[in-house]
């Protein structure tokens, strides 16, 4: 009986360097792919929560308008390039993704929302695993540039009032906001790169 040899380090460091921007290129592509299709179909909607459970990663797709979308495209290929330069793998990866329908669940809380469609939520919580991974596993500048992103984050998700009304509408922007989003993708990526963080500590190995 013969066994398939491991792949070498260098090749399995390639593949772990690859996920992050590879999923930052997932959400961009969905994004591109809904910006078409009937909204009512695919974004978040509270009623449609449990019986149409794709909406949950899809409303991350769905944009209002092509400032709405060609912002948060913007922030895909910024948030491809941190992770990257980051050194984020495969366990960060998952992380990012975890957090990616957990942020759409988050807006339960708030029922006055009945229709949410972006990708800020989501990439909200991909700073949040940006910056626990700096902070936890870095040393030196690195680690405070984590800490520093964190504290931005914060500050940021704060000063748009997320227990405030379902929507805000913002000078120069034609699509309104939806504070809670961002901070429940904020929470979704810090609580994700946690957990995920623990059951490395735990086990005692495994890709950042």
């Amino acid at each position: 009986m013969s066994l398939a040899a491991a792949p070498p380090p260098a090749a399995s460091r390639r593949w772990a360097d690859a996920a992050w921007p590879a999923l930052a290129g997932l959400l961009a592509l969905v994004a591109l792919g809904l910006y078409a299709a009937p909204s009512g179909d695919w974004d978040w909607q509270p009623a449609l929560a449990w019986r149409e459970p794709w909406r949950w990663w899809t409303a991350a797709g769905v944009h209002w308008s092509r400032a709405h979308l060609a912002m948060n495209l913007a922030g895909c290929g910024v948030l491809a390039l941190l992770g990257w330069r980051s050194g984020l793998g495969l366990r960060a990866t998952a992380a990012w993704a975890l957090a990616w329908p957990l942020t759409q669940l988050a807006l339960l809380l708030q029922p006055a929302l009945l229709h949410y469609g972006g990708l800020s939520g989501v990439l909200h919580a991909g700073v949040a695993v940006v910056a626990c991974h700096l902070w936890r596993h870095e040393r030196g500048s690195r680690r405070w540039i984590g800490a520093l992103l964190a504290l931005g984050l914060v500050v940021k998700v704060l000063s748009e009032s997320p227990w405030g009304g379902a929507t805000r509408l913002l000078p120069g922007w034609d699509f309104a906001l939806a504070p809670l989003a961002h901070a429940a993708g904020a929470l979704a990526g810090a609580a994700s790169a946690l957990a995920l963080d623990g059951r490395r500590a735990r086990g005692g190995h495994g890709a950042g």
